[in-house]
């Protein structure tokens, strides 16, 4: 047996690097090195970075498997609280895997087009650019896929909060709320991408709600019990 303690601070850490692995590359790549509109510029950003942004596909696929085994660790502490909440959590946490996984392909593919292999040279490079940033476009895609799973496996974890006993009802609610904003966010962008910047500009607040949740499990932890394995 464990600590309720103990194995809420490890899953906040683990939150943290799997939040960091895989959030940063998301925020960095299309802030720094795409140019939106101007595949030229973009290839050419990233061929100066390569590095970086190989670093930054590792850093997507380091994240994904961080949040494995996070859901992991959080359905033993939580699963005592309701297993098909509990059960339900994993399972949107494990749809969003592959999907983080599929994803980085197009970023792989995008990267072979600017670097014009031998067998791409029947491909003048403004069109190797044009095809490459059109992967990198989907990638975008993708991201709003996985955001979907993202944001509804915070459903059950929030619910599981709350009944917990462990954890301040408030930070379930929050859980509850960043989910809904993310997905309406992921919505947004895929039906009407027009307002997909205003509808952000209104959700960054209620997105915070994971930040409280993984600040608690870091510092606070839980409410110390003993914690039984599952069968």
């Amino acid at each position: 047996m464990n600590s309720t303690k103990k194995t809420a601070r490890i899953a906040g850490a683990l939150y943290l690097l799997s939040g960091v692995t895989a959030g940063v590359p998301l925020i960095y790549v299309p802030s720094t090195l795409i140019v939106d509109g101007n595949a030229a510029a973009t290839a050419n950003n990233i061929l100066a970075s390569e590095k970086l942004f190989r670093v930054a596909m590792v850093s997507e696929l380091i994240g994904g498997i961080l949040l494995i085994f996070l859901v992991r660790l959080l359905y033993r502490l939580l699963n005592g609280v309701d297993k098909t909440q509990a059960s339900l959590m994993v399972t949107l946490v494990l749809i969003s895997v592959p999907i983080t996984f599929l994803n980085v392909l197009n970023e792989i593919a995008a990267l072979t087009l600017m670097r014009g292999a031998g067998f791409l040279s029947v491909f003048a490079k403004p069109q190797r650019d044009a095809l490459a940033m059109l992967f990198l476009g989907f990638h975008g895609d993708g991201v709003s896929l996985a955001n979907i799973f993202w944001g509804l496996w915070l459903f059950p974890f929030g619910v599981l909060v709350m009944r917990s006993g462990f954890f301040p009802r408030i930070l379930g609610v929050l859980l509850i709320i960043n989910c809904f904003a993310l997905v309406v966010v992921s919505l947004t962008s895929l039906l009407l991408p027009s307002y997909e910047d205003l509808v952000n500009r209104f959700a960054i607040i209620p997105e915070l709600g994971e930040l409280w949740m993984m600040a608690w499990l870091l510092i606070k932890g839980a409410k110390d019990q003993p914690l039984v394995a599952p069968a």
